[in-house]
């Protein structure tokens, strides 16, 4: 039995959503970002790509370029909150889904042509998004991820796009090498410098010669190239994540102490999620006390990985669950309702300097270690334990896994 697979993407979701609060700002040119010149466009509308901008271009050189679009600061609550909305339409209509970003998502639609067919399956929820959510969505229908993920790209501004089966290398051939997934501006340059520009040029290359230029990567580019990708969907599931949590060897009522130690833990687990490019929407905080009554609190939030939103809303939570007369025995940290994404969502919050801080402490955590970088207020957190956040089994040490 052929696979076949939707892929589902908002179009220009945060302008998208601006929208619906502002029908004013239809057919404009509108950057969202950092309220500053010293901003990062997190996302713009068609209108604006037209002039040449683009997501993580600094906001002064974005207005530059469109003098007469309009900025938006952002609210990343209702970004979250519309996402959800989708996800619980995706959620009725499909037995298998897997959401990979905030405005992304794939659908395993095998097998349901036995019944009814899997094309007109799609069309139907796209109608129904667009109908309850008031938000533009194109997708794309093959037989595997990769000419799925394509084709909603092709199929964009709000439209739609099936690849029959067979016909995976005649549709990909014609296109830019740049459409095939997680091709970078790196490995794009490369493969341009050889004179490699179509995706029907890797086609009809030898997949040796692919490997030889680029190692491993080039196998899997090539194989991407040709239509041919065997990944699953991933069933979706809230219930994913990463936590952290510390049993003091003797019990302790030091405040100052069980703050720094929280600091550290969520500070440890912001970078883990932007190191797995990936975003939080709940925060949830454990503490343990010496008669070994254990209490939790948790939060929703809009999706995130930064520290400086992670940070307080940790701490907030600690202020509400510490009980001051009794003794504490544990604490623990979760990030939970996980979905990938990078520091983008962030991007209309943060100014670059804010970003280029983060890159810059994640590069050298990276190289050195995960605690080579900390906040001073959480230097007591001698050692952090970390949990994997799918199936909650200890890691190594990020030094060594790294290596």
């Amino acid at each position: 039995m052929e696979n076949t697979i939707l892929h589902l993407d908002l179009d220009t979701f945060f302008v998208s959503v601006e929208r619906l609060y502002d029908n004013r700002l239809v057919g404009k040119p509108i950057l969202i970002g950092g309220s500053s010149d010293r901003g990062v466009v997190a996302s713009c509308s068609y209108e604006a790509r037209a002039y040449g901008v683009h997501s993580a271009m600094p906001m002064k050189r974005a207005k530059e370029l469109c003098p007469d679009a309009i900025q938006i600061r952002g609210n990343s609550g209702a970004y979250t909150k519309h996402s959800e909305a989708v996800t619980e339409i995706i959620k009725e209509t499909v037995p298998l889904y897997e959401k990979t970003s905030i405005d992304e998502f794939y659908a395993d639609l095998t097998g349901l042509d036995k019944f009814f067919s899997s094309y007109q399956m799609a069309k139907e929820l796209r109608v129904r998004i667009k109908k309850e959510t008031g938000l533009p969505i194109s997708f794309g229908l093959s037989r595997n991820k990769t000419v799925s993920k394509v084709a909603t790209g092709e199929a964009k501004p709000d439209n739609e796009i099936r690849v029959d089966n067979g016909l995976e290398k005649p549709f990909l051939a014609p296109l830019s090498i740049s459409k095939i997934p997680m091709v970078g501006q790196k490995t794009q340059l490369t493969l341009y410098s050889l004179g490699v520009k179509k995706i029907q040029t890797i086609q009809e290359m030898p997949v040796e010669l692919m490997e030889k230029v680029l190692g491993k990567n080039g196998v899997s580019i090539w194989r991407k190239a040709n239509g041919l990708d065997n990944s699953p969907v991933i069933p979706y599931s809230e219930r994913k994540s990463i936590s952290t949590e510390r049993t003091f060897d003797k019990d302790t009522i030091d405040v100052h102490k069980l703050k720094g130690i929280l600091l550290a833990m969520a500070e440890n687990l912001a970078f883990q999620l932007r190191r797995g490019l990936k975003l939080t929407a709940c925060v949830t905080v454990k503490v343990r006390y010496s008669d070994f009554n254990t209490y939790t609190l948790q939060s929703r939030i809009p999706y995130t990985s930064a520290d400086h939103v992670l940070i307080p809303k940790t701490l907030e939570l600690f202020n509400k669950l510490y009980n001051k007369r009794l003794l504490v025995r544990l604490i623990g940290v979760r990030f939970s309702h996980l979905v990938e994404g990078g520091l983008q969502i962030n991007l209309f919050e943060d100014n670059e300097e804010i970003i280029n801080l983060y890159h810059a402490m994640d590069k050298i955590r990276d190289k050195h270690g995960d605690r080579s970088v900390l906040r001073a207020y959480g230097m007591e957190a001698k050692t952090i334990s970390r949990f994997n956040p799918f199936n909650g089994e200890p890691p190594p040490l990020l030094a060594n896994r790294r290596r």
